[in-house]
């Protein structure tokens, strides 16, 4: 069917007043001069690491997946990757499985699911942040399985285990984007890891060790790789705004914001679950009883608010959610609104609040989320 919206659309050549006429795909943009204020017309967000929302959780399957999809398509994320947990390996092949089957078709009132992100369990144990503790050596044969289950886009990836080189050329061949994270290793792990396919960072600075004048880190090899993209988990509770600020400096194509979400993402606060550990949700801040921060509760539409609060303009925040994530996995129909390529849009209204979101060309919100 075919439909148009008006307002402030971004084009390739920056924002237009104007008409974008659109059925599953764009198929053309009219120019022309708007009285009053206007809408933002955005490409709809896509989130290359979330791990649930709104009561569902990636771990629990088939339906948890499917939920995830449907809670953050509200919140403006058009696409996105099913992320797992470090769990026992026969759950996690078998959430791989679901991932796959749920990346197949797309049900109505949901985000696109591009596939998998497999957070764990391949990571360093000294580095498990909110994981627990069901971590492997990346050995040839479990590699293997997991391609064989799953339709995996990313994997986190510590370079300093055993078999890590290994790991990582056969990922690469089998076109997985290998992301460097929960890591304890040193930035010659993380160079020799970028000189062998290694492409991104897993929510750079956490999980990640630190940066110093003597001792750079895989975090300072990261920043220095030129082609090697950086998640950010931009809640102001896991990143401070400089450190963000610092990363649009010097990567402002490869910088990439995420969720990192979990099943808590819009629920009141108390205690749930994330991949069988308890976790206490305070404040809009997610903890293990340890302390340690344990995911989030962030939604694409509120990253995106923050980094205009953090300094940058609604194009340049665009780029954050929308056009470097799509680049980063190869899309070539997703990111931007071109006539041909999807009709996944994101409409912003002059607060930067959610007014509709379009994934294929289907309405999936029509009113503003509720805060």
């Amino acid at each position: 069917m075919k439909q148009y919206i008006t307002g402030n659309i971004l084009t390739p050549q920056g924002f237009r007043t104007g008409t974008l006429h659109f059925d599953q795909h764009i198929l053309a943009f009219e120019e022309k001069t708007l009285s009053g204020p206007q809408p933002f017309v955005l490409p709809g967000f896509i989130d290359v690491h979330v791990h649930g929302g709104g009561g569902y959780d990636v771990m629990d399957g088939l339906k948890g997946i499917e939920g995830t999809a449907q809670f953050h398509a509200k919140h403006g994320t058009t696409s996105l990757l099913a992320t797992t947990m470090t769990r026992p390996w026969e759950q996690v092949l078998k959430v791989l499985q679901d991932i796959k089957t749920a990346s197949g078709t797309r049900s109505a009132g949901s985000a696109h699911i591009l596939g998998a992100h497999l957070e764990g369990p391949f990571i360093s144990r000294y580095r498990l942040g909110a994981q627990p503790d069901f971590t492997l050596e990346p050995e040839s044969h479990l590699v293997q399985a997991a391609l064989n289950e799953g339709n995996i886009r990313v994997v986190t990836l510590a370079p300093e285990l055993n078999h890590a080189e290994t790991a990582i050329a056969q990922f690469v061949q089998a076109g997985v984007r290998v992301s460097l994270g929960h890591t304890a290793g040193d930035e010659k792990d993380a160079l020799k890891a970028v000189s062998l396919g290694a492409s991104s960072c897993t929510h750079t600075f956490n999980a990640t060790g630190g940066l110093t004048g003597r001792e750079p880190g895989v975090l300072g090899a990261v920043l220095t790789s030129e082609g090697v993209h950086t998640e950010v988990i931009l809640d102001f509770h896991h990143v401070h705004p400089l450190s963000f600020k610092l990363l649009t400096l010097l990567k402002p194509e490869k910088t990439l914001l995420i969720t990192d979400a979990m099943r808590a993402a819009s629920l009141p606060d108390g205690v749930y679950d994330l991949g069988g550990q308890e976790v206490l949700v305070k404040d809009g801040v997610t903890r293990l009883p340890s302390g340690s921060l344990a995911g989030s509760v962030l939604t694409m539409d509120q990253a995106f608010r923050n980094a205009v609060q953090c300094g940058l303009t609604v194009e340049d925040a665009s780029r954050l959610t929308s056009r470097n994530p799509a680049r980063y996995l190869g899309l070539q129909n997703k990111g931007e609104l071109q006539t041909g390529w999807d009709a996944d849009l994101v409409v912003l209204g002059p607060d930067l609040e959610v007014t509709g979101v379009f994934v294929a060309g289907e309405q999936v919100l029509r009113q503003p989320t509720p805060k």
